[in-house]
């Protein structure tokens, strides 16, 4: 039997742009800019990773509204979460606690004292996702998340009592989700008072659970990626919004989530807004996915966003308000056909704005309470974050494909940015981006127009032929935009020296919900039939005579994994030298060890044992006969969404059929690499896949001949 070996990870000197691997990495990541009340200043945190400390850096910034000028405030690691109490106080998480292990603080700063402060509050566990609304000069009311056992006491990793075994039993789902073993700990709420002391705030007394009463288990924020958005207070201080799953519904095969108020100082059990009813038009309210509630500026109202369908995770998100005093509902624009991702209230509360995706870019729309539809006001880029000035101007959190988050000051009248800081102006890494060239494109599909993006490089030369790199989105009710990443960026590509295509077929957001819809049972049919002709649009079209297409390669991550493996057995696959396939699946049958079950219950039109056919249809095990292309195949450990199996399956048959191939695996990363160190290994050895497989014009696909079986042998003994 032939023995078993890891063989250690060569990196080849790889021939790579202007903008490396080590540029995406280390470069700065700014989060949002929050301003404070009179507009004056805004605070914002910003991290990176050096590769020759091996190290990261942390810190909290000041951004001058004014003329953009930036202050260091903080470059203290420990301090975790920041906010506003006024023009000039802030209140931020220190992540550790002097008094108790496994504790965290409340700290109280000054933005004209960089690096001062004083400890207003200690508690018992580790907190985050920090809010706060300051009903007088004298106190401040706040909330914060924290694990919390059944019971509702708040939990302590440090403190917990330890197992002597590892033993896991489970009698419901879930068992695992996204990259983690479910526990018994739970999300939950705790609000506290800070009041003033003299010249300082204390807490005042002990943070109380505000979902420990609810009716059946309730978490929130919800996992795995729930946020400070899953809740609100009211402005004054005096009741919590927050959402939660469905208590008695299996979280994994429904999606339904109900908003809930809570009195601030936990008097009453969370009560459900949205459990059952109608909404002042008569229709019955939704059972879908809700979110992002948000109380208007006085109070008397509460926005959120909610899905009609419960198991669809891509429904079309509605716009529901919630009056306090009737506890009426209505919902607003529903023949708007854009799916809103984020809400925020005009000062007078009459107006609502919205961020949306639309055509390949997340705007943000504004409509009046009483009209028939939302209107575009920003057209540029990525809008991240927005938050009203005092000014009537916005303060935009922006990014686009060829720049990570900036600042921007935005007039909704005349439309103009003004820029505060611009990524590409301060970061040496980012300093080149501002040549390269990104153009919308779109061709006839399998039933409609399709649209998606041509990034060229910066030293780009229409006389010259240069090679194809074609990305395949996940989702696979997602899009490629005009944002910026750090795991899947045209712009690496681009700039290692390939023209890159990233399409959005049927199934992607921004195009309408029909579009979303349509992906449906239909994995392998019109999605494939749009990436198709996008490359024979291509191919026929004179503008187009640069790309070389005799080097061409197709990559994708999730359902862009998928994808790949489909068409390793299926045409399209024979026009790439070679692929690249991230964490995608490999046998639809198979998809029941995933964590949220109600995904492919959906996806598929039905259950697995209920509608087999419609699982086994679009599998691209069904094609293996067919495969041939060289592939490269990443699948990471802590994937529960789809589990290494399913890479480990198609690595093991290409090297069966004695296809070119290689594997990676990260036994530290889930669905995502999220680890610098380990994203400089999968950029690295992803390049250094494409560029061996497109040096040379030739035939990569005699796999099954000696020749390439001794090659291949040879590498895996290096």
């Amino acid at each position: 039997m032939k023995s078993l070996y890891v063989c250690q990870l060569l990196f080849p000197l790889l021939v790579l742009g202007k903008f490396t691997p080590e540029d995406l990495l280390s470069a700065p990541r700014r989060g949002e800019a929050v301003p404070n009340r009179s507009g004056s200043h805004a605070v914002f945190h910003l991290s990176s990773y050096s590769f020759d400390t091996h190290s990261p850096s942390s810190s909290w910034n000041l951004l001058n509204l004014h003329n953009g000028d930036t202050t260091v405030l903080f470059s203290d690691p420990t301090v975790q979460e920041m906010v506003w109490l006024d023009d000039e106080s802030l209140l931020y998480i220190n992540g550790t606690n002097s008094d108790t292990k496994g504790g965290s603080e409340l700290w109280i700063a000054r933005r004209s004292r960089p690096g001062e402060g004083y400890k207003a509050a200690s508690l018992p566990a580790y907190v985050s996702n920090l809010k706060t609304v300051s009903p007088s000069e004298k106190s401040v009311s706040f909330v914060v998340s924290a694990l919390a056992y059944p019971n509702g006491t708040i939990y302590n990793s440090e403190s917990a009592p330890k197992k002597l075994d590892t033993g896991l039993i489970y009698e419901s789902l879930f068992v695992r989700h996204w990259d983690a073993y479910d526990k018994p700990e739970k999300s939950s709420l705790f609000s506290g008072v800070l009041s003033l002391d003299g010249d300082k705030f204390r807490l005042e007394k002990e943070i109380k659970n505000l979902v420990a009463g609810a009716d059946g288990t309730i978490e929130t924020p919800i996992a795995p990626f729930g946020g400070a958005d899953d809740f609100d207070i009211s402005p004054d201080g005096q009741t919590v919004a927050f959402v939660s799953k469905t208590p008695y519904l299996n979280p994994a095969n429904h999606t339904q989530v109900l908003v809930y108020i809570v009195p601030f100082d936990g008097s009453s059990k969370p009560e459900p807004i949205n459990l059952e009813g109608k909404d002042t038009s008569g229709d019955p309210l939704p059972k879908g996915a809700a979110s992002f509630p948000k109380f208007s500026p006085n109070g008397d109202a509460l926005a959120y966003l909610q899905m009609y369908i419960n198991g669809y995770e891509s429904d079309q998100n509605i716009v529901f308000v919630y009056r306090m005093d009737s506890s009426s509902i209505t919902a607003l624009w529903k023949p708007w056909d854009r799916s809103p991702g984020g809400l925020l209230w005009s000062g007078d509360g009459n107006t609502i704005y919205l961020t949306a995706e639309s055509y390949g870019r997340v705007r943000v729309f504004e409509a009046h309470i009483d009209d028939d539809t939302p209107k575009e006001i920003t057209a540029e880029g990525n809008i991240a974050a927005m938050h009203l000035l005092p000014s009537g101007d916005f303060l935009i959190s922006r990014n686009s494909l060829t720049s990570s988050i900036g600042y921007f000051a935005f007039n909704p009248s005349s439309k103009r940015f003004k820029t505060l800081l611009l990524p590409t102006d301060v970061d040496l890494q980012l300093a080149d981006l501002s040549k390269i060239t990104v153009e919308d494109f779109s061709f006839d599909g399998a039933e409609t127009k399709v649209h998606g993006f041509i990034v060229k490089p910066s030293d780009f030369d229409s006389s010259k032929k240069t090679r194809l790199a074609f990305l395949i989105h996940g989702g696979p009710q997602g899009a490629w935009t005009d944002s910026w990443s750090t795991r899947w960026n045209p712009v690496l590509f681009a700039e290692a020296g390939y023209i890159t295509v990233a399409v959005n077929p049927t199934g992607s957001t921004g195009y309408g919900q029909a579009f979303t819809d349509a992906i449906q049972n239909q994995w392998g049919g019109l999605p494939y039939i749009d990436l198709a002709k996008s490359m024979e649009h291509l191919e026929s079209t004179e503008e187009y005579n640069y790309i070389d297409f005799g080097k061409a390669v197709a990559l994708g991550a999730s359902y862009g994994g998928y994808m790949i493996n489909y068409i390793q057995g299926m045409p399209l696959g024979k026009k790439f030298q070679a692929l690249v396939c991230h964490d995608g699946s490999f046998a639809s049958q198979n998809i029941y060890s995933t964590d949220e079950l109600y995904f492919p219950q959906h996806e598929f039109n039905g259950t697995l044992w209920d509608d087999p056919e419609n699982y086994s249809k679009w599998s691209p095990s069904a094609h293996i006969k067919n495969w041939g292309t060289p592939q490269f195949v990443i699948h990471n450990a802590l994937d529960f969404r789809l589990p290494i199996s399913e890479g480990l399956s198609v690595f093991h048959i290409l090297q069966s059929l004695g296809i070119p191939s290689k594997f990676l695996t990260f036994p530290d990363e889930n669905h995502w690499v999220l680890k610098p160190e380990n994203g400089l290994v999968w950029h690295r050895e992803v390049l250094e896949w494409i560029n061996r497989w497109t040096e040379v014009r030739a035939n990569r696909r005699t796999a099954k001949t000696a020749k390439a079986q001794t090659a291949l042998k040879a590498q895996d003994k290096l």
